[in-house]
């Protein structure tokens, strides 16, 4: 049996990148519904952060449906 590890290294490397991109991603959806909170409990309004959070939850949705459509296929 012969391991082709420039393969797996390569494998690592983009799984290890694209799993902290989401994370990262979804932490930042989680920071702007809680300055929309903070800003609702002050009597202001914060539409571009709900509106940026909103994104980076479609984003992280559509990044984990694609991985699921190249695993499925």
């Amino acid at each position: 049996m012969k391991i082709d590890w420039a393969a797996l290294g390569s494998v690592f490397g983009v799984s290890l990148v694209v799993t902290v991109g989401l994370v990262a991603l979804f932490t930042l959806g989680i920071m702007g519904l809680s300055r929309q909170e903070r800003a609702s409990a002050q009597g202001g309004s914060a539409t571009l952060a709900v509106t940026g959070a909103y994104a980076c939850f479609a984003a992280c949705a559509a990044a984990v449906a694609y991985g699921i459509s190249l695993i499925v296929a």
